[in-house]
């Protein structure tokens, strides 16, 4: 009996801002790889996660929200999105239910049309829709776009995500490995303890902070006397207003993105951590080119 073919491919997941790619690529991976938040736009940068077994081996690619940017980080963002397409072997496109088809969908699905990529559409949220609202929109999808399938699911309660992963190792091909066994994402420590840190202060400030941030490690440093990590982390932000907010009233604000963030960060390192964040202010940063290249934009 000859030996089954190892398989192997890129799965990039696409959509526009806020439909769950993050979420999604965490339950495939059952590990937190990309940072979520209920905050538009959260994903900045293509996160790579890599499931292998003896059989094959997936790497899925988050990408940030694909959209009509106006500012220079917007505009670096959307690039690095589309990026992920020319590399990709499958395309996972996702579009939520309880926002129907719109413009911004319409241009998506008009994107992946002129790739040509093999995809398949994940229709997500429909645990937050009646069934007679989901049918008119698999129904027109059906009948306008080619799709290998389409899937509605739940990725917060993982409806349907098993029919996911079999229908992408379905469509992939006979392949080599990519990344060496045990390595669940090509980002290093430093950027996932930085999107760690930047993912607290979107859950806890307030509307007008979130798009402003930037957070940079600017130290990691083993103490020689104890098992502990020394971390200072930077947060950027645009205005004075916003410094005050992160701050907080006495310092809790900043104390709290501290005392969420160190648990999560201690589990990525596999040892107490003393974090140390600061916050400064660089007006107008994503509309600055050298500002955007210190960041890692």
């Amino acid at each position: 009996m000859p030996k089954e073919e190892f398989k192997s491919g890129f799965v990039a997941i696409i959509g526009k801002p806020n439909v769950g790619k993050s979420t999604i690529l965490n339950f495939l991976l059952k590990e937190k790889i990309a940072i979520v938040s209920p905050k538009p736009e959260t994903t900045r940068d293509n996160v790579q996660g890599i499931i292998t077994t003896e059989k094959f081996q997936i790497v899925f690619v988050d990408t940030p929200g694909i959209h009509q940017p106006h500012l220079p980080l917007g505009k670096q963002i959307v690039k690095k999105a589309r990026s992920s397409l020319s590399g990709a072997d499958l395309l996972l496109v996702v579009m939520e239910a309880t926002s129907g088809i719109c413009e911004e969908d319409k241009r998506l699905l008009d994107l992946v049309r002129n790739t040509e990529i093999k995809s398949i559409l994940l229709i997500n949220k429909v645990d937050a829709v009646k069934k007679s609202r989901l049918l008119p929109i698999i129904e027109d999808l059906s009948v306008n776009y080619t799709f290998l399938d389409i899937i509605p699911i739940s990725a917060l309660s993982g409806d349907n995500m098993d029919i996911v992963k079999d229908k992408v190792l379905e469509n992939l091909s006979a392949g080599e490995k990519y990344y060496p066994d045990g390595q669940v994402t090509d980002k290093d420590i430093k950027f996932r303890i930085s999107e760690t840190i930047r993912e607290k202060v979107l859950f806890l400030t307030r509307q007008e902070v979130p798009h402003s941030i930037a957070v940079l490690i600017e130290e990691m440093a083993q103490r020689q006397d104890k098992d502990i990590m020394n971390i200072r982390a930077c947060i950027y932000v645009e205005r004075d207003s916003q410094k005050a907010i992160i701050i907080g009233k006495k310092g809790s604000m900043i104390k709290e993105i501290g005392s969420t963030a160190r648990p999560e960060i201690e589990a990525l390192v596999g040892k107490k951590v003393f974090l140390a964040l600061w916050v400064k202010v660089l007006k107008n940063w994503r509309k600055d080119p050298r500002a955007l290249d210190m960041l890692g934009f």
